[in-house]
Order: C-alpha cells, then sequence, then structure tokens
C-alpha cells in the first residue's frame, strides 16, 4: 500500500505551533514511507474562512518547508462532490432525509435542560425526580431522528436535512496509533447531518469524502478529533470505504502543563520566523514535542524522516518550552550558511541605516560569531562593535579606560601597531604581547583602553580577532580618534 497523508487546517485564522506539528509528523511519516504528503484547505465555513488566512497557512507552510506533493485542495470547491456522495448514500438506505427543524431541534434541547433541572428541586419525591431525570436524558441524548425509519415527509414540500442513518446498537472500537484501543458504544453517537437544509455538506461529509477521493491511507491528526473519528467511520462504512489508519496525537501545553495560550508562546507560525528562529530549527523543535526517537534531541531533516514513526509518539501532552527552542535555534545557526545567514541578519543590521562599507568586516567576522545569539536579532545584536559609526560614542566605562594612563599606552600601541606588515589576528596577537612585555604591562593594563577605543564599550570577542575584521584604517582609525584633541568626541 502506498501511503498518503494529508495536513488539512480550516483558514479561520493563522497557522499556529499546534499545526505545524500535526503537518510535520504527516510530513515525515510520508516521507518515512516513500509516499505522498498532501495539503487540503478546509474552507467550507465560509463566514470564517478567509483568504487573508489561507494565504498565511501557505505561506507558514512554505517557510516551514512541508511542501504537498501535489497542489493544495480548497474543500469548498468540492461541494458538488460532496452533495453527490450525501445521495448516494440515501439510495444505499445509510442516510435519510430528516424534517426535524431548527426550532423544533432547540425547542426539544431547551425541554430537556428544563427537565434536568427541575430534577434538582429538593421539594420533589424520589420517584418524580427518577422521571425528570429520565426524560431529560431521553431529550438530551444523541439525536436519532423520527424518519430514520423511513417515515413520511410532514408535507410534500417540506424542507429537509440529509442524516446518517448512525449505527443502532452495540460497541464501537477504534484502534488509534497513539491512543490505543479506543471504546463507545453506538447509543453515543447521533444521527449526524451531512448536507444542511440549503444543501451545503457539512465538515464531517466533506471530510471523509475528500480523504477518501485523495487516497488518503494514514490520518494523523489532533486528539481533539478523536470523537469525530466515531462520527466520521461509519460514513467510510455506508459507502463501503476502506478506513484509513488514525493516529491522534495529544495537545500541546505550556511548560506549566497548562492548556497552550498566547501567554505561553502560541503565536502564529510566521511570528517565530519574524522572531528570527530558522525553520530548520522549527522542524527539530516541533518533532520533539511528544515524540521520542532513543537518546537524540536534535534531528536533521534527513535523520527525521529515516527515525519517524507513529510508535514514537507519546500519550502524554508535549509542552513547549522557548527555552529549549532557542537552544535548538542557537544549533542551527552555527550549522548554517555563511551567505544564507549574512542574508538572514542584514536586515536586522539595516534595520536603522545601510551597513556600506561595514560589510567587508561583518563577513570577516561572521563565521567566528554563530555562537553568539539564539535568535537572527540577537545574534544580528553581536556584531553592533562592527557597525559602529566613527567617532564611537563611549559609554561610561569605556570613558575611563581612554584616559589617563590608559590613554598614554594606548599611543604606544598605535605606533606599534602602524608598522605591522600583515594585518592579522595572529601577528596583531604576537605584536600586543610583545609590546605589553616591552613596556612590563600586564594584558589587561593595554587590553582595557585598546578594547574600549576599538568598541566603545559594546560586547566583542577576543581584541587581536576584533583588529583584523575591522581592517588596519578602520581599526587605527578608531584609536586614533581617542588620542585626537581634548575637544574630540570620546577623548
Amino acid at each position: 500500500m502506498d501511503v498518503v497523508t494529508r495536513f488539512a487546517p480550516s483558514p479561520t485564522g493563522m497557522l499556529h505551533i499546534g499545526g505545524a506539528r500535526t503537518a510535520l509528523f504527516n510530513y515525515l511519516f510520508a516521507k518515512h514511507n516513500n509516499g505522498k504528503f498532501l495539503l487540503r484547505i478546509e474552507d467550507t465555513d465560509r463566514e470564517r474562512s478567509t483568504p487573508e488566512a489561507t494565504a498565511a497557512i501557505l505561506e507558514g507552510m512554505a517557510w516551514l518547508g512541508l511542501t504537498s506533493d501535489e497542489p493544495p485542495m480548497m474543500q469548498f470547491e468540492r461541494a458538488g462532490r460532496h452533495a453527490e456522495v450525501a445521495e448516494e448514500m440515501i439510495r444505499r438506505g445509510t442516510a435519510f432525509r430528516c424534517y426535524a427543524t431548527q426550532e423544533e431541534l432547540q425547542a426539544r434541547r431547551e425541554l430537556g435542560e428544563e427537565k434536568r433541572q427541575a430534577a434538582k428541586a429538593e421539594s420533589i419525591s424520589e420517584e418524580e425526580k427518577t422521571s425528570l431525570q429520565a426524560e431529560a436524558h431521553a431529550l438530551l441524548a444523541p439525536y436519532r431522528s423520527p424518519w430514520r425509519d423511513g417515515a413520511p415527509p410532514p408535507a410534500p414540500d417540506a424542507p429537509f436535512t440529509v442524516r446518517l442513518r448512525a449505527p443502532d446498537n452495540g460497541e464501537r472500537v477504534l484502534e488509534d496509533g497513539v491512543q490505543g484501543t479506543v471504546r463507545i458504544q453506538a447509543s453515543e453517537l447521533d444521527d449526524l447531518i451531512l448536507l444542511r437544509a440549503d444543501g451545503t455538506p457539512t465538515y464531517m461529509l466533506a471530510v471523509v469524502v475528500d480523504d477518501h477521493d485523495m487516497g488518503i491511507t494514514h490520518i494523523i491528526r489532533g486528539d481533539d478529533h478523536l470523537r469525530n473519528a466515531f462520527r466520521q467511520i461509519p460514513i467510510y462504512e455506508a459507502m463501503g470505504w476502506d478506513i484509513p489508519s488514525m493516529a491522534h496525537v495529544p495537545m500541546i501545553h505550556g511548560a506549566d502543563g497548562a492548556k497552550l495560550s498566547k501567554r505561553h508562546g502560541a503565536l502564529s507560525t510566521l511570528a517565530y520566523r519574524d522572531m528570527g528562529y530558522l525553520p530548520e530549527a522549527m522542524r527539530a523543535y516541533l518533532l520533539r514535542i511528544g515524540w521520542s526517537h532513543g537518546d537524540q534531541e536534535i534531528f536533521t531533516d534527513e535523520e527525521a524522516i529515516a527515525a519517524f514513526d507513529i510508535a514514537g509518539i507519546n500519550r502524554a501532552p508535549g509542552r513547549l518550552d522557548l527555552d529549549k527552542l532557542g537552544q535548538v535555534n542557537s544549533h542551527f545557526l552555527r550549522l548554517a550558511g555563511d551567505e544564507r545567514l549574512f542574508d538572514l541578519l542584514k536586515p536586522h543590521w539595516e534595520a536603522d541605516h545601510p551597513i556600506g562599507d561595514a560589510e567587508p568586516r561583518l563577513r570577516a567576522a561572521l563565521p567566528h560569531l554563530k555562537d553568539r545569539g539564539a535568535t537572527l536579532p540577537e545574534l544580528a545584536q553581536s556584531f553592533a562593535f562592527l557597525l559602529a559609526k566613527r567617532p564611537l560614542e563611549m559609554n561610561k566605562k569605556a570613558r575611563k579606560a581612554v584616559s589617563g594612563e590608559g590613554l598614554d599606552r594606548l599611543r604606544g600601541l598605535r605606533d606599534v601597531l602602524q608598522q605591522l606588515p600583515d594585518w592579522t589576528a595572529e601577528q596583531i596577537s604576537v605584536t600586543i604581547s610583545k609590546y605589553c612585555t616591552a613596556q612590563g604591562l600586564s594584558m589587561g593594563q593595554i587590553g582595557q583602553p585598546l578594547r574600549a577605543a576599538l568598541t566603545g564599550g559594546l560586547p566583542a570577542p577576543d581584541i587581536a580577532p576584533v583588529l583584523e575584521w575591522l581592517g588596519r584604517d578602520e581599526a587605527l582609525g578608531r584609536i586614533e580618534d581617542q588620542l585626537a584633541p581634548e575637544d574630540t568626541p570620546g577623548a
């Protein structure tokens, strides 16, 4: 059997992190089995579905690199096919026309609730209480239509819905790939609506028809759909269709174990992109929320495809941990190619002004500074000392370092550095060391004023590489700015 999976979001909002993980699991399972991964946009809810949400979902999927093997299917476009299946079910006797109106059903529910509340009264007898509870239960139980066995319509032109004839009795069993054996009683299922009174299909019907027509073999989705599985399987049975294997994945919770919300970081997938996370880091992190494979913590795409199986999905909810996401992102920032990373960082560097002649400095330093941030904005900030414009704005500590004796030592070092034939970190380091020895200075005594002159007090790594990255002219120019007359800024 050729494996075919799908991700089927509703375009009523953005693609959130839980949906992204579901898409990833479906994608990896398909690729692990040399199968196909498909995308369906479930836009049958016309009032809540928006083109903007559809576009955001497609953009989020593209950013994550979860590419469908066929063009995305738009569910609403298939309404005619859904209605056709409902009519076929009527012919088969597995669905029927129901003439109960919305008003009648609402009145039934309200009467059931009234009797349920009445049964709580203290002034009635146990016999009356039992009777009221029984009546309430019957009225509030899953709806079984009086027309399910072929009763005639109340009038020739009476409006109707099309309902599934739910299984009559007995136990319904689902062998779930994650949840194991799940059982319910058939009496818990209602005669669910397949076509509304206006002839439009419901979600339950559309999902089953589309999954069948798309050849879906495995359904991997959130466990909030577990109940839906028991309502959808009878539709497969009614049409004599093969039932896909199902696996219902626990939801993602916050680090505190509570249901995930915005305060935990339950943002749209594209928000994580905008916060500076890499797509490969998001994939690797989402994979490990509720799935495990031995002791390995971080997977490349190739490793994930090779290792992924449904058996590795935990029954307990996974937990979102943004600190862990930062660690994973740091790992992939270090692995990122220099040219790609430069392009990703450039918009952050140019937020205030073009990088201009600082570009060679940034490119020279980039391979050595990849470990200085957990996100792109944080990493970009670590290059601030290379982007600083002359004369540098000095913080209080830096101003102190380039005063008095510090300034005298810096002047002597300047004279030595000017004579260097090769402007490399290695030669610069040797030269500074020799200067300290000759002057009887410790490295700290010259390092502090030198670092202050070069960075203005901004964080920076070892001083010799900083001098190399800045280049001879820029580095000596920054030192000269501090040796200038008293009226020069920073002097």
